[in-house]
């Protein structure tokens, strides 16, 4: 058995860049993997799961107490491995091999070689000789850390309040494991019986055409009514015509306005190849704001969702009393496949599309009919209620989950539901028919009216490309009964798949619980490892998305126990009241509301659980991802209070960089993998000036460890945190001089204060100046753009980009999709520049002294709790006046004076609007004028920047006049012109100028 205090391999070294690499790539691998089994949030990769895991159970070679039996036995199984062969001599070689072999194991090639599998699972039984260690996951969710648990031979226990998230888990964990044998054969046996009788009861809704080629998809807009008095011409809402945008496959639709003596306008629509993008004609709606087509009239926003309301969001079509539409979702074209013809095909609207559509309703209405029995009335439970975090869909009339499919989506997942419910297995104890039920889950998600049709790719996309439930204006509905995507035929083939690659050699299995994190079932001090990724504060509404699935699935499994709210009978959803979320709109057990405190309170309360659980030697770790130092406050108060000490810190990259919450944002690429031990109840008090005088080596060493590893930005800022938190943790607590006790806030506060203060030492230190005065060498205005730019880099950016060949293999269904709803992303394309969340600039600026509102429409701007960085071309105005000309003439002449903001005295001054900010993030909404702050004259900051217009506008002698001006004032335009090209994205615009710029300077 390990020794109580010896130290394991996650304490002292881990391979951050090696396992980086392989979790990122095993984000874009959507087909054979069990994250397909059912679509859970946030899930972490397993190449980062399985890695920590190794590195939380193995002991550190060096370690003076490490027992010398598992080193022996640890250097006997490490050299048949390949590249293992010669270990280097000594403690220091192996913990290089252990180290080496964590790294390895991280590809998702090798976690299913046999070899490897074994050689890990007999390095843990080596390192835990006398009883099979358990791990814990209290918030264990999409179940990367138990799974990757089992792989490595560990009894593991899982536990989630939600009950989706507990399926997923029996399925992955206890099922799999114990029913192995045999159980593809069953779900495949199963599922042919579901398809043929599915077939057999909706083929009368998804009919083929005259001409034999098969529906695969119908493409679907949501309509409002032209309020100009002289139309009242129906206006479908389209993002684009465009069908498909495949090379040599180019096809789109293209309308005529028929007019008709007093009637109102009518669109004609038929399918062309187009020959170039200008033949397309334009979409209809650009954030929220609709255009109609016939006429040219706009229809504002808030009219185009009050129509919506009153259709109930607007997705099912409406008929009047003689079977003729007259309103609601209109369809646009279908896609088709022809017997004998290579790709898709796509056909115009035609009235039988629709009386195949009304034939539905009436079939929907019959099976409702006036029963009381909810379960027979198809998704009708409530949504959420209007500003749950990531729901939009309410303001649009949406208020039933029904309201989410449309009526012939309803009728086709409610019969499947039904089908598998009733399907006869050969055990009814297998997960037989858990799976099938996840075939349902996969088919919704293919196939409501939040799901939008992919032109490159020519099929539906996931209701969730996001943690979030956005409108799409147009959308693609799927044909179950079809082999296409969105069928069940298809979702059948992609759970067996990932059902394959959960299956994983050994004998032990997992045990499941519907279990608070605050109240463990498990006795005090049987824990090896307690290893948990909880809720991220106020990131992902994971309760309320899950209703999306749960309403079909407890339809589907109406006998599984596990799908209910055991705290509240009579909820027909998902329990809510003990979720561990930040949202002051919703309510917890007692009544109270779900702010900071009430986040602090349970994780505080569940890290001390873990503690309780955790045995003599144990050892704990948490994994967070969060954009805010809010957030992080939050967590980490948790874990102090919850009576642990931080002994590690590791940030491992597990996001894409393509993702839409990474473009120009500090969206962290990394979560954080904070390891800790319980702190001795012997921990002795402090000393604050001690603790403080610690801080910035501590800062200093680890920033230079995780650049080597590639760690930029925000991820590095935030990986900062836990040895920070090594120094403060370690104490029972922290006092100052007189006594008082030094909250964690305080701490934190100097935590920033250090990290950006030795960022900008970084970015700007230069020979000109002594290291203890370079902070303050340049203006606030360079100090606070450089750390800006700093703070915005990404780690291992081009690592992060899913690879060429990574698309081309993927199919038609691996497809995923980072697209905003219309109204999020319209918004965000409304101004250009990169962004950071206020409250993270905040924390940096101010205790370096710098005023961010003094340079507000100057070179920042802030509004709904972001900073966005003004570009460059948008201060042209601001910084030459309103004649460039007479300004360029000026120069030219060599007369430049700085006496106020615009760099030319001469020229006339410019003056921008006022506009509507917040504060911070959260904060009431108030006007303030963003005219530039005048009482400071114009700086080597504005001098650099009229430097690039003066390049990108061609004034070749003004730029040369005023770049001789500039060397001759002192070396610092240079300076900050070097720096800041060093930060500047490599693909941006201002990375360009400059470098540009740079190249006109007289050598």
């Amino acid at each position: 058995m390990i020794p109580r205090e010896c130290k394991r391999l996650a304490e002292v070294d881990f391979p951050i860049a090696k396992v980086s690499e392989h979790a990122v790539r095993e984000k874009s691998i959507r087909h054979g993997h069990p994250s397909v089994l059912h679509l859970w949030w946030a899930r972490r990769p397993l190449a980062s799961s399985r890695a920590m895991l190794t590195a939380l159970l193995l002991p550190d070679p060096c370690d003076p107490i490490c027992p010398e039996s598992f080193k022996s036995r640890a250097r006997e199984l490490l050299h048949p491995l390949a590249n293992m062969s010669v270990l280097k001599p000594g403690d220091a070689g192996l913990r290089e091999g252990l180290l080496q072999f964590i790294a390895d194991f991280s590809n998702w090639e090798l976690c299913t070689n046999r070899t490897y599998v074994e050689v890990g699972q007999q390095l843990v039984k080596a390192a835990h000789p006398e009883e099979t260690p358990l791990v814990v996951d209290p918030f264990a969710g999409g179940g990367s850390i138990p799974l990757e648990a089992l792989r490595l031979g560990c009894e593991t226990f899982a536990s989630d309040l939600n009950p989706v998230a507990c399926l997923i888990l029996k399925v992955m964990l206890e099922g799999i494991p114990r029913y192995r044998e045999g159980l593809i054969d069953e779900l495949r046996h199963a599922g042919g019986r579901v398809r043929a009788d599915l077939q057999s009861e909706l083929k009368e809704f998804y009919p083929p055409d005259p001409n034999g080629a098969i529906p695969i998809a119908y493409l679907w807009a949501r309509t409002v009514r032209c309020e100009d008095p002289h139309c009242g011409a129906e206006i479908p809402l389209v993002r684009s015509f465009w069908l498909s945008t495949k090379p040599r496959r180019r096809r789109a639709l293209r309308y005529a306005v028929v007019r008709e003596p007093e009637k109102a306008p009518k669109l004609v629509f038929e399918v062309f190849e187009p020959s170039n993008e200008n033949d397309v004609q334009p979409g209809t709606v650009s954030r929220s704001r609709a255009v109609c087509p016939s006429c040219g009239a706009v229809l504002l926003p808030e009219r185009v969702v009050s129509q919506l309301v009153l259709q109930k969001g607007g997705a099912d079509v409406l008929f009047d009393a003689g079977g003729g539409r007259h309103g609601g979702a209109t369809l646009l074209a279908v896609a088709t496949l022809e017997q004998g013809s290579v790709g898709r095909k796509y056909r115009a609207a035609e009235e039988r599309d629709y009386q195949i559509v009304q034939k539905a309703q009436q079939a929907l209405k019959e099976v409702v009919g006036q029963s009381a029995n909810e379960d027979q009335m198809y998704a009708n439970e409530p949504l959420p209620p209007p500003g749950t975090l990531g729901f939009r869909v309410q303001r649009y009339g949406m208020r039933k989950w029904a309201d989410v499919f449309t009526s012939r989506q309803r009728l086709a997942l409610g019969r499947l539901c039904e089908i598998v419910a009733q399907s006869p297995l050969d055990s009814e104890s297998s997960p037989a028919r858990a799976l099938l039920a996840f075939c349902v889950s996969k088919c919704a998600d293919l196939n409501s009216s939040l799901s939008h049709w992919k032109l490159d790719a020519e099929c539906p996309v996931n209701t969730f490309t996001r943690h979030a439930l956005p409108i799409n204006w147009d959308f693609a509905e799927s044909v179950p009964i079809s082999d296409s995507t969105g069928s069940f035929a298809s979702s059948l083939e992609r759970t067996i798949a990932a059902m394959e690659a959960t299956d994983i050699p050994g004998t032990c299995s997992g045990s499941v619980e519907l279990a608070s994190a605050e109240a463990s079932p498990l006795p005090s001090e049987s824990v090896s490892v307690w290893f948990t990724d909880p809720p991220y504060y106020d990131a992902i509404p994971y309760a309320d998305l899950s209703d999306f699935f749960f309403v079909w699935l407890k339809r589907a499994l109406p006998k599984e126990p596990i799908l209910r709210d055991p705290f509240d009978s009579e909820n027909p959803l998902t329990p809510k009241l003990r979720e561990l979320v930040q949202n002051p709109k919703s309510k917890g057990l007692l009544g109270e509301p779900k702010d900071r405190g009430f986040y602090e309170r349970g994780m505080a309360s569940s890290f001390a659980e873990g503690r309780r659980l955790l045995s003599a030697g144990g050892l704990g770790c948490v994994v967070f991802a969060h954009k805010t130092t809010e957030g992080w406050e939050a967590l980490l108060s948790g874990i102090i209070k919850g009576g642990w000490v931080v002994v590690g810190s590791w940030p491992i990259a597990t996001e894409l960089g393509h993702r839409l919450r990474a473009q120009s944002s500090a969206a962290l690429a990394t979560s954080i993998h904070i390891v800790v031990r319980p702190r001795r109840d012997t921990a002795g008090v402090g000393d604050w000036s001690a603790v403080l005088g610690e801080l910035p080596a501590r800062v200093q060493e680890w920033m230079k460890r995780l650049q080597i590893e590639h760690v930029r930005g925000a991820d590095l800022v935030f990986a900062c945190v836990g040895p920070a938190l090594e120094i403060f943790s370690r104490y029972r607590r922290v006092e100052a001089a007189d006594g008082r006790e030094i909250p964690l806030a305080e701490y934190l506060e100097k935590v920033w204060e250090v990290v950006g203060r030795l960022a900008l030492e970084q970015v700007l230190e230069t020979n000109e100046a002594p290291r203890d005065e370079t902070v303050g060498v340049l203006e606030e205005d360079a100090r606070l753009t450089a750390l800006f730019l700093w703070t915005l880099q990404s780690t291992n950016g081009e690592d992060r980009q899913r690879s060429t060949s990574d698309k081309e293999e993927a199919t038609e269904e691996d497809v995923t999709d980072s697209s905003d709803d219309e109204e999020n992303s319209a918004n965000s394309r409304k101004v250009s520049g990169p962004r950071l969340v206020y409250d993270m600039v905040i924390r940096f600026t101010r205790p370096l002294g710098i005023e961010l509102e003094r340079w507000e429409g100057r070179i920042v701007s802030i509004d709904k709790g972001a900073v966005r960085l003004i570009p460059v071309r948008e201060r042209s105005e601001q910084l030459f006046g309103e004649d460039l000309r007479a300004t360029v003439h000026e120069i030219e002449r060599g007369s430049i004076g700085f006496e106020q903001l615009t760099m030319f005295p001469e020229t006339p001054t410019f003056s921008p609007p006022p506009v509507i900010h917040a504060r911070k993030k959260g904060g009431s909404k108030r006007a303030k004028s963003s005219a530039p702050d005048r009482t400071v004259g114009p700086t080597t900051l504005d001098r650099v920047h009229a430097a690039m217009l003066l390049q990108v506008s061609g004034q070749a002698s003004a730029l040369r006049a005023l770049l001789i001006q500039e060397q001759s004032r002192g070396p610092e335009f240079l300076r900050l012109a070097n720096a800041l090209s060093a930060l500047y994205p490599r693909e941006s615009e201002e990375k360009r100028l400059l470098d540009a710029m740079l190249l006109a300077v007289p050598r």
